[in-house]
């Protein structure tokens, strides 16, 4: 904790130094910034830079698995050049990769200003964390990193908020402009503001970090785990993957995927206290299972639509003031249970994690739980590129007939091309993702289980 936060040990108190305020506003910024081109991404990469949709799911994928990858290799960066200079270094790459992202449209500039956001992005992450960490006792650790993941909500918020209007009036290039000039105000309060907290003694080398990866990667149990809660993720991944292109290609433009993601965090910030209480004595395992048990029950949400719509007609009153279209609403309670799922199993699964690491180690183990999106994401998004292609086609590649046929569907003229009568089976194929990795969890409990009454009647 830095020298100039003195405090009354025995009095819980709000109050942190000022560079824990900058370093969330600073975070702030950047999770508008990134939230707000991430929504977009796949959308951008089709309409503006060329790609079909399986290879921008191939770019998506590595994309948002890397960033989830590299963060631990760019703490030691910043350990060994200080948090002040690996910041601004950050916000630099991050300026600069949004603002080319947005203004030359080319396929391999997008893949250089891509690689310009990873690498910022990974560095922003551990750096934000350890001040927040360093700006704090034990006493007060859980209040500070309480403040900044509501911060990091907020942010994520605030983004996909703006993305909206921005696609709708100027188009989706200036939805990376936006997104850089927030960097770029992240990038003043750190130069103007932010002051250096200590990193003497935590960092490691790359080689150390590399060998830690790498017996992670060999112990089968964790690993088992990893892979199975990635069904998980999978699915809430479709916020970005799948969700923006198939609500657009279904409903049209004025549809609002950027406003409907926001559910997701929204039910977060709601539920995960009292959810959290409630859960306290579960055993995490039985937590974990109920987050996989609601996670499928919501893309088959989305998937039931077209029965809604049969049964309902092509709008739904809500409460007698307003309508909606049975697959909106149906996106709704989808993103919603997506919300709540997370509520049971987040909280659980860092503790029940912890349980598959060797004795000793758990620190070097839960370094790398991250692994779990990194391997989510980067299957699900190519997934989601092939299972777009054959059900939900970008409208561009469509027969002359047959996009005649969509565009007077979106001007509520008649119905959609054939080619989208089974849109809806992408959505299956993810409940059914969620439902193998709740059965694969249940094996799994079993299984170690009896390894572990094996191992401790032999010991006796």
């Amino acid at each position: 904790m830095t020298d100039a936060f003195l405090r009354d040990p025995h009095k819980l108190s709000w109050r942190f130094p000022r560079t824990f305020w900058m370093a969330n506003t600073a975070e702030l910024f950047e999770r508008a910034a990134f939230y707000g081109m991430f929504i977009a991404l796949t959308l951008y990469l089709t309409r503006r830079i060329g790609f079909t949709d399986v290879e921008a799911g191939y770019v998506a994928a590595c994309f948002s698995s890397v960033i989830y990858l590299f963060p631990t290799f760019m703490g030691i960066l910043a350990d060994k050049i200080g948090f002040r200079r690996a910041l601004m270094l950050a916000f630099a790459l991050l300026t600069a990769g949004y603002a080319l992202l947005g203004a030359l449209q080319l396929k391999s500039t997008a893949l250089t200003a891509l690689g310009l956001i990873m690498l910022g992005g990974a560095i922003v992450k551990p750096v934000i964390s350890g001040t927040v960490a360093k700006c704090s006792d034990e006493a007060h650790r859980a209040r500070a990193f309480s403040i900044f993941y509501q911060v990091v909500n907020i942010g994520a918020f605030l983004g996909k908020s703006v993305a909206a209007p921005l696609r709708e009036q100027f188009g989706l290039e200036y939805i990376n402009f936006y997104a850089s000039s927030m960097a770029l105000v992240a990038l003043l309060v750190v130069a103007l503001f932010y002051r250096n907290v200590d990193t003497q003694g935590t960092g490691k080398t790359f080689r150390e970090a590399l060998e830690g990866l790498l017996k992670v990667l060999r112990h089968v149990r964790f690993m088992c785990l990893i892979v199975i809660v990635a069904g998980f993720w999978a699915i809430q991944g479709q916020l970005y993957a799948t969700m923006p292109k198939y609500i657009l290609r279904l409903l049209g433009e004025g549809a609002k995927p950027e406003w409907l993601a926001n559910i997701n965090p929204l039910v977060v910030v709601i539920c995960v206290v009292p959810i959290t209480h409630l859960v306290r004595r579960f055993k995490p395992e039985n937590s974990i299972a109920l987050g996989l048990l609601i996670i499928p029950l919501s893309a088959l949400s989305i998937a039931l639509s077209p029965a809604l719509e049969a049964v309902t007609g092509s709008s739904i009153r809500i409460a007698g003031s307003f309508t909606l279209h049975p697959l909106t609403l149906m996106v709704i309670i989808g993103i919603a249970l997506q919300g709540l799922a997370e509520c049971f199993l987040s909280p659980k699964f860092l503790e029940y994690a912890s349980r598959q690491a060797p004795p000793g180690e758990v620190g070097l183990y839960m370094g790398y739980q991250h692994l779990t999106t990194c391997i989510a994401w980067f299957f699900s998004f190519i997934l989601s590129g092939y299972l777009l292609e054959a059900y939900c086609p970008d409208p561009t590649t469509l027969s002359e007939a047959a996009r005649t046929q969509w565009e007077a569907a979106m001007a509520g003229a008649g119905p959609l091309p054939e080619v989208y009568a089974h849109a809806h089976y992408i959505w299956f194929a993810f409940a059914g993702i969620g439902a193998a990795a709740l059965v694969a969890q249940i094996v799994f409990k079993l299984v170690t289980d009896k390894i572990d009454r094996a191992e401790t009647l032999t010991a006796v």
